[in-house]
């Protein structure tokens, strides 16, 4: 799961009429065609209403030659948009008085701090969110090869790994900037210590019962019947994967092991432009800015690019079978969704193309 954002021009967003909303599908359908994407879902949002949404294709490649069984309602895996969703956990805790920004790993567990790296010390809870803390990043398989056998729960061997991590050498860049999915899990790891819950247990409180967003972690295939399966290439032959597969994002899956449908990942991204165009809802408009605003390039769980003539927030994800890509407009108030079930490179060209296409839809 690598470093997936990617920041694009502004566009004048205006309505558009029915007839080009469904000239816009079939563009979109003529690009995943071409592309050799099985099935994207996309969506066209702002704070309060959906303008266009869709879904196209096939559940699996092998299926192309029949009708569609693509629906709005197939869950997509988001990859590292879960970022953002695990920050947005992280920000409701703050709000609640059990952790703050500046908390460092070793405030909360003071016991590893000899051990530790001492560059790590001060490495607060907005540096692991925000990519600043130096730490490995974690975002290939081989890494997770590499590391020791942890015991114990999901919580117990998270906590583990974090400790573990934070032994490591530190990743030095010019600008301090690191992506890491592992600072996710290091950050994770403090929100289980704070509320005395599980990452998984988290969210599905802040998600489904106080949101009513309903999710799975890992892949749709594996949890739920009748869903789309993620593709990647296999000696240059796009596959099917299975969910027997021997894949798992074990330790990491905060930092992008969360699936939704795009009704649900909607509920989210609108909680979020409600919030950005100043209207409290579950977090302050005050919190919200902080998760986009709070650092240049990259905040809490979205990459920013802020100019006088424009100011955009996005975040791509992948575990390399999905591809996931959420734009935001900070001018216009306006979300671009596009969730595809390819994780190829031939994947990512056909999102970026749709999602120009959409923008130019609402010139």
């Amino acid at each position: 799961m690598k470093q997936l954002f990617i920041l694009t021009s502004l566009f004048t967003l205006l309505w558009s009429s029915s007839t080009y909303s469904q000239d816009l599908h079939t563009k979109i359908d003529s690009i995943r065609n071409l592309y050799n994407v099985p099935e994207v879902t996309y969506a066209i949002i702002t704070k309060d209403q959906i303008i266009k949404q869709g879904a196209s294709g096939h559940h699996k490649f092998n299926e192309k030659n029949n009708t569609s069984n693509a629906s709005i309602q197939d869950y997509f895996h988001l990859g590292s948009n879960t970022k953002a969703i695990t920050g947005f956990i992280a920000a409701k805790l703050v709000e609640q008085g059990k952790i703050t920004w500046e908390t460092t790993f070793f405030d909360l567990f003071p016991e590893t701090k000899k051990g530790a790296n001492p560059i790590y010390h001060n490495a607060t809870l907005k540096d692991y969110f925000s990519h600043r803390a130096k730490v490995h990043a974690f975002t290939s398989g081989t890494e997770r090869l590499s590391l020791p056998v942890f015991e114990g729960n999901k919580q117990q061997q998270r906590q583990a790994f974090a400790k573990h991590v934070l032994t490591l050498a530190p990743i030095e860049s010019p600008d301090g900037y690191t992506y890491s999915n592992a600072g996710y899990s290091i950050a994770a790891t403090m929100l289980e210590k704070v509320s005395n819950k599980s990452w998984e247990e988290l969210t599905k409180e802040f998600l489904t019962k106080d949101l009513g967003i309903e999710f799975v972690i890992g892949w749709p295939n594996r949890n739920l019947d009748n869903q789309p399966w993620g593709h990647a290439l296999q000696y240059d032959v796009l596959e099917s994967v299975p969910p027997t597969y021997n894949y798992q994002l074990s330790l990491i899956e905060p930092a992008g092991d969360l699936s939704m449908n795009i009704e649900n990942y909607i509920k989210y991204i609108q909680l979020n432009l409600k919030g950005l165009s100043g209207q409290s809802n579950t977090l302050s408009a005050k919190t919200y800015d902080f998760l986009f605003n709070s650092r240049e390039k990259y905040a809490i769980g979205w990459g920013n690019l802020t100019t006088k003539e424009m100011k955009l927030y996005d975040h791509a994800g992948s575990d390399g079978t999905f591809f996931s890509y959420t734009q935001i407009d900070g001018l216009t108030n306006t979300a671009y969704i596009i969730l595809a079930n390819s994780g190829t490179t031939n994947a990512q060209q056909a999102v970026m193309k749709i999602v120009q296409e959409m923008k130019d839809s609402m010139k």
